[in-house]
């Protein structure tokens, strides 16, 4: 969803704020030396197939630790998503590729480049034969998730490729030629990297990952679901961490955020948003939300799907400031998806979930999301895999006291816990459940410990 940041206290967009260290203009694909690892222009480097321009490094710390304030990671674009005192690992030696793909919308600035589809692939030294890809969550960019999954799958020995998605900030819905175009091309481009990513892991270690992973956070975890969904072969198994749920006839989006557009104008109550899903007690979440999501995740979608509706508001594009785009359109708080024309929902249509995923999948959810509320999300997309016949498949647990950002923690520690340390478990449970055979818990509610590091661990089965 909305990349946000925290400024004296007050959210903002990421995309709006971030200062972006420029690398130089695009020319042909080559390869740098890296801090602390001598040579490696020297050695043989891989190209990524497809990339319309690279550039790769050989660096003594592939990790946030050894990256945080160079070029090759973007600390910013992380804030908000981890709670403090979230222990990482360090120390991953190993190559770095970024670079892009053929794009000619240029929304991402990263590097200097003003050029979308930007990737990430990382190649650490100790190879343990698997990859993992994502894609970006919110609109955020290609770094977003380091500290949440990469440096962890990479202490892990796993290779590493995020995407972003092939547009980001809040003006993503700008990208394309017709309504849904901008999210029909996240799930694009995810195969892209994908597919790129495995022949380059085979030109730098010789042979193709054993094992392939897909997972994400938010809009993350719904790539996660589609891949699955519809390109299973490419994957042996995922984690979707609180997916974002899209149904051509809802619920989705835009059936769920208008009524906290009203409530926010005044136009609707408290038991308004309880009755539309909302956890009754994430109401002490509800004033941030309400002004730092609500609002502007409403009008972004609306101007992807439904540009229409409202041509004197569309979108953020509709505010210069901070304050301007992330408050809401006054129109949104009447908006009816089911009323909509049927264009509406063929839009949405393009980008739906079935729930028919054809690998092994583990969602995570806490129970007071207050963006996406479990009611209308993760418990809906499990009953659509159940239907589907693939219960086997999937595994799902309800986080007690999780939100939608692990970084509300740290405001909220007698009310909240973060889902970070659940997530880790539930990648261990991936893996055990596709390399080893050993199926992981069943669906059930992770209690939040009465005590211990709730920040660093989390069990998925009560001992």
């Amino acid at each position: 969803m909305p990349s946000t940041r925290l400024f004296r206290g007050v959210p903002l967009l990421a995309a709006l704020l971030t200062a972006l260290t420029v690398v130089g203009p695009a020319g042909p694909a080559g390869a740098e030396s890296g801090p602390g690892r001598p040579g490696c222009a020297g050695a043989h480097l891989p190209h990524v197939p497809g990339a319309a321009y690279q550039e790769t490094a050989c660096l003594a710390d592939l990790t946030t630790a050894g990256l945080a304030g160079t070029r090759y990671t973007d600390m910013a674009d992380q804030a908000g998503l981890s709670a403090k005192g979230t222990r990482n690992p360090s120390g991953v030696p190993g190559v770095q590729i970024d670079g892009y793909f053929p794009d000619d919308s240029r929304l991402n600035a990263t590097h200097g480049w003003s050029h979308d589809a930007q990737f990430v692939i990382r190649l650490p030294e100790n190879w343990n034969g698997g990859l993992v890809v994502t894609g970006a969550p919110g609109t955020r960019r290609q770094y977003a998730t380091d500290a949440l999954i990469s440096d962890h799958v990479l202490a892990q020995g796993f290779a590493y490729a995020a995407t972003d998605k092939g547009n980001t900030g809040p003006d993503f819905f700008t990208d394309g030629r017709k309504p849904g175009d901008a999210v029909v091309e996240w799930n694009r481009r995810v195969t892209e990297l994908t597919k790129a990513a495995k022949k380059t892991v085979r030109q730098h270690y010789g042979r193709a990952p054993r094992h392939t992973y897909m997972t994400g956070i938010s809009n993350g975890g719904y790539l996660t679901r589609w891949q699955l969904e519809n390109r299973p072969e490419l994957y042996d198994g995922g984690v979707d961490w609180e997916g974002v749920l899209w149904t051509a006839r809802g619920p989705n989006l835009l059936t769920s955020l208008p009524v906290t557009v009203a409530r926010s104008l005044g136009k609707a109550s408290d038991d308004d948003l309880i009755e539309a899903g909302f956890a009754p007690g994430s109401r002490f979440l509800w004033p941030y939300h309400e002004k730092a999501y609500w609002g502007v995740t409403q009008k972004s979608f609306r101007a992807e799907f439904d540009p229409s509706y409202d041509p004197a508001c569309p979108g953020t594009t509709a505010g210069s400031t901070v304050e301007e785009i992330l408050a809401p359109c006054a129109s949104d708080a009447s908006y009816d998806y089911a009323s909509r024309p049927a264009s509406v929902r063929r839009a949405v249509a393009e980008v739906a979930l079935t729930g028919r995923i054809g690998k092994p999948l583990i969602t995570l959810h806490g129970d007071l999301d207050t963006l996406l509320p479990i009611a209308t999300d993760s418990d809906v997309y499990a009953g659509m895999v159940d239907a589907r016949g693939r219960s086997g498949k999937h595994r799902y647990y309800t986080v007690q006291d999780g939100t939608h950002t692990d970084g509300l923690y740290d405001t909220y520690p007698d009310r909240l816990r973060p889902i970070l340390p659940c997530y880790r478990s539930a990648f261990a449970a991936l893996r055990e459940w596709v390399e080893e055979g050993t199926a992981p818990p069943a669906d059930r509610t992770v209690a939040r410990p009465g005590g211990g590091d709730v920040v660093n661990s989390c069990a998925l089965e009560t001992p």
